[in-house]
């Protein structure tokens, strides 16, 4: 009998690359996604938000793309709700 294949570990390479990795089972944002996701939730205007963050408007537009890709997310207020859960 020849042993059974190796099983790749449960954390790899793969998942960081991705942003699969948080603990809470939610994907890893980049610190000015973060920043980004705050501000919206905290009721401010893609405009506001970039003028804040030093930032054009389409740049912020681009995060919040991206965040709503790495969360599943398709609402505003569903932005706002995770965010509130993230503690931001």
């Amino acid at each position: 009998m020849s042993p059974a294949p190796a099983t790749p570990p449960a954390d790899t390479d793969a998942d960081a690359e991705t942003g699969a990795d948080t603990g809470a089972g939610l994907p890893e944002l980049a610190p000015r996604e973060r920043e980004t996701l705050r501000h919206i939730a905290a009721g401010r205007t893609y405009l506001q938000t970039a003028r804040h963050m030093g930032l054009s408007r389409h740049t912020v537009d681009a995060y919040l793309r991206r965040i709503r890709a790495k969360l599943g997310i398709h609402s505003t207020a569903e932005l706002t709700r995770t965010a509130i859960a993230l503690g931001l």
